[in-house]
Order: structure tokens, then C-alpha cells, then sequence
């Protein structure tokens, strides 16, 4: 029995050398697994990782289009509703025209007269040029009555020594001869007032014709504005779209530049992936970008580009900045905003809205392109042009007003008026003294 208890420890000293051996082989097992998977990580971060930068700090973004009057009115029609499409062009609101229409009136009244008056400024060119001639005129019937009355005196002069003339009627005579001078004085000041008066007159018509006179041109001008605002009554939609955030109602009475709705054209979409600073040093412009987007998952990659990089952090452009300066300073991480063109044909065929999350990822294994635009925009990014056929009927309205108020005389040019002398006085019109 003794013998039997000393053999019975042996076996646990045999059994730990043959533990020890699987532990190391297990422990040894683990490392190279480690060691491996490092190793596969690492050719992986340097053959494929370092490839690329990813985000899904990332939203959809697009223009949202304002809706605002250009000019004041009260709204009588609403023809467009959150979520609706609108095509370019397509009414949305629609203004009372009462008060355009009233301006135009004036408006139109106004031109009236000033053509009107225009055509009195031609018609006394030729008047006071009368004017100029009869006083012309005068001056040499006064010339000839000073001649005569200076006959008269030599002759009653040569007799009154012989006593055939009296003292009396000399002194006629002589009064005679003043009054025909102060006549000819009288004649002379109403000659050069004449001409003062047509040359005045030549001066407001000289080198235009009614069409283009600088009164006629300033009341079409008025015209012109006031029809603008008949057809503004009417807001068309600038863009295809959808209609959102519509605020404007029945009844309301709004002022220019008042935001009645929104619409959001979802075929000019872009995303702004916000990068961190440590990843932007490989992105460049044109690289390109790898997108899904929460609303479809991973069954929807859109394929993108590197449109540009702000130029500058989402921090430094918020409206209360941070002030790194003042009290305790944490390091923050910042980022900075990537825009990534989209693909307009997948996004047709997968509609995004503004605001929607994503995730991208660029591809900067190419980074020959460059990290900042170096030239501007050769052509405009977005135009339309729906308001530039507002205007088309207003010159036609201009053209049949003047032609209504233009006498059949005037519809022609008028001709140059005829050139004064040096004394103001047509050359056609000067008498010489007799």
C-alpha cells in the first residue's frame, strides 16, 4: 500500500511538460495570427487604404431658388404648392393688376402729352421765324421814315432863313426826326428779341426729331417701367423644380422682395463632404468620388467628382466663431467642406433630396490635379430666361402712342433748322439798312 501512494504524484509531473507544450504552441499560434493580420493590414493600408479618404460627414446640397415679387401687390391666385413640379415659366403667384394697370395709364398720358408738347417746340421754329422777318421788317420801314424825316428838317432848315418856314414847324420837324430814331431803336430791341426767342426754341429741337427727343424718350422711359409692372403682376417659376417652404396666402398683401415659396431644382444637386484638415492634403480637384446615400443604402453608389475645396473651415465661417484666444484652449479637429459634382444621369434615375446624408469616398492615388481653381468661370453657372421676355411688348406700345399724338406733318424727321447769322437772325430773313 505504501508503494502505491509514493507512485500516485508522478503522474501530474508527467502531464505539465505536455500542458506547457500546447500553451506555447497556442500562444505561438495567436502571435502569428496577430503578426499576420498586421501584416495584411499593413499591405492593405499601403497598397489600397492609403488610396483613399472617406467620410460620412457629408449632405446633399442644391439651390433654393426664393420666390419674391419685384413689385408690391395683393395676392389673387396661388397656382403652385409644396412638392408640386413647375416648369420654367409656369405662373406661380398672381398679383392684383389693378394698380399697374392705372400706372400705365399715366404713364401712357403722359407720353401723350410730352408728344404733344414736342411737336408745339416745331411748330413755333417756323413762327418765331416769322416773327424775326416782321421785325426785320420794321427796322427798315423805321430806317425809311428816319430818312425822310431828315429830308424834311435839311429842307425846312434852308428855308427857315428866309422866313418861308416857321420856328413852329421847324420844331415839328425835328420832333419828327426823334420820334422816327426812337422808332427804329424800338425796332431793333424787338428784332433782337425775336431771334433771341427763336434761337431759345432751335435750341430745344435742334438735331432731333420728335421720336427721339430727350421729353418724349423720358416719358417712354415711364412707359416702359410702368408695363414692366403690368407683367410682373404674374410671378413665373425661374427654373423646373419643386415648389417648397411656400408661405405666401390667399389675400395677402406683400412687398417687394418678400419670400412667398422656394423651389429646389433636383437635377442641379452637388454634395459637401466636410473632410478633416489631416485628410485633405492628398485631395485634389476632378478626382474621383464614390457615394452612397442613407435613403438607399449600399445598393446605390453614385459616382462623383471633386468639384473644389472651400477655402475655408466650416468654424471659421459660423456665425459665432470660435475665440480660440480666450480661456482654456481645447484642440478641436476641424474640417473643411469638399464640393463633389454628381452624375445628372443618376440622379435621375435615383432622386436625392437637399439635406439627405452620405457617405463619400475619394479616390487620391491621382494627385496631379489641382487643390484650388486657377482660373474663373468662363460662363455663367445657372441662367434663365424668363424674365427677359417681359419687356417685348413695351416698345410696341411706346411706337403706337407717339404715332397716335404725331401729327401727319411729323412723321417724318424734322428737318435741320435753318442756320443763324452771327446776330441770331436767319441769313434768309436779314434786311439791310436802306
Amino acid at each position: 500500500m505504501e508503494n502505491n501512494n509514493a507512485a500516485q504524484p508522478a503522474a501530474p509531473a508527467a502531464e505539465a511538460p505536455a500542458s506547457n507544450n500546447k500553451r506555447r504552441r497556442a500562444l505561438t499560434a495567436l502571435a502569428s495570427i496577430v503578426v499576420v493580420a498586421g501584416a495584411g493590414w499593413g499591405v492593405y493600408e499601403w497598397l489600397v487604404a492609403s488610396h483613399y479618404e472617406s467620410t460620412d460627414n457629408a449632405y446633399v446640397q442644391g439651390n433654393v431658388i426664393q420666390i419674391t415679387p419685384q413689385i408690391g401687390g395683393t395676392v389673387m391666385a396661388i397656382m403652385a404648392d409644396d412638392t408640386d413640379l413647375v416648369k420654367a415659366g409656369q405662373p406661380l403667384v398672381q398679383l392684383d393688376p389693378s394698380d399697374a394697370k392705372v400706372a400705365l395709364d399715366q404713364a401712357e398720358a403722359a407720353l401723350a402729352q410730352a408728344v404733344r408738347q414736342v411737336r408745339t417746340l416745331y411748330v413755333n421754329n417756323a413762327s418765331l421765324a416769322a416773327q424775326v422777318s416782321l421785325r426785320q421788317a420794321d427796322i427798315v420801314r423805321a430806317q425809311s421814315d428816319i430818312a425822310r424825316a431828315q429830308d424834311d428838317l435839311k429842307r425846312r432848315q434852308a428855308l427857315s432863313g428866309n422866313g418861308a418856314v416857321s420856328k413852329e414847324e421847324l420844331n415839328h420837324s425835328e420832333t419828327a426826326l426823334a420820334n422816327a430814331k426812337s422808332a427804329l431803336a424800338a425796332a431793333q430791341a424787338n428784332a433782337l428779341a425775336a431771334r433771341e426767342q427763336l434761337t431759345s426754341n432751335q435750341s430745344l429741337t435742334e438735331g432731333t426729331s420728335v421720336e427721339q427727343h430727350p421729353s418724349v424718350q423720358a416719358a417712354a422711359a415711364k412707359v416702359r417701367e410702368a408695363y414692366l409692372a403690368t407683367q410682373r403682376v404674374a410671378m413665373p417659376a425661374p427654373v423646373e423644380g419643386y415648389v417648397a417652404k411656400r408661405t405666401v396666402q390667399l389675400g395677402q398683401r406683400v412687398a417687394a422682395g418678400t419670400t412667398m415659396m422656394s423651389i429646389v431644382p433636383l437635377n442641379q444637386l452637388w454634395v459637401d463632404a466636410n473632410f478633416k484638415e489631416v485628410q485633405l492634403r492628398n485631395i485634389r480637384i476632378d478626382q474621383p468620388v464614390k457615394l452612397t446615400a442613407d435613403l438607399y443604402g449600399k445598393k446605390v453608389e453614385y459616382d462623383g467628382r471633386v468639384a473644389g475645396l472651400g477655402v475655408g473651415t466650416g468654424a471659421a465661417f459660423a456665425l459665432l466663431p470660435a475665440q480660440n484666444a480666450t480661456g482654456n484652449w481645447i484642440k478641436v479637429v476641424q474640417r473643411v467642406p469638399v464640393r463633389i459634382a454628381l452624375d445628372p444621369v443618376q440622379l435621375k434615375a435615383n432622386p436625392l433630396r437637399v439635406g439627405l446624408s452620405m457617405d463619400a469616398e475619394i479616390d487620391v492615388s491621382q494627385k496631379g490635379g489641382k487643390m484650388l481653381a486657377d482660373a474663373p468661370r468662363d460662363s455663367a453657372l445657372v441662367q434663365t430666361q424668363v424674365y427677359s421676355k417681359l419687356d417685348h411688348g413695351a416698345d410696341a406700345e411706346v411706337e403706337r402712342i407717339i404715332a397716335a399724338n404725331l401729327g401727319r406733318e411729323m412723321t417724318r424727321k424734322a428737318p435741320a433748322a435753318t442756320s443763324p447769322n452771327h446776330h441770331g437772325a436767319p441769313a434768309a430773313s436779314q434786311a439791310q439798312p436802306g
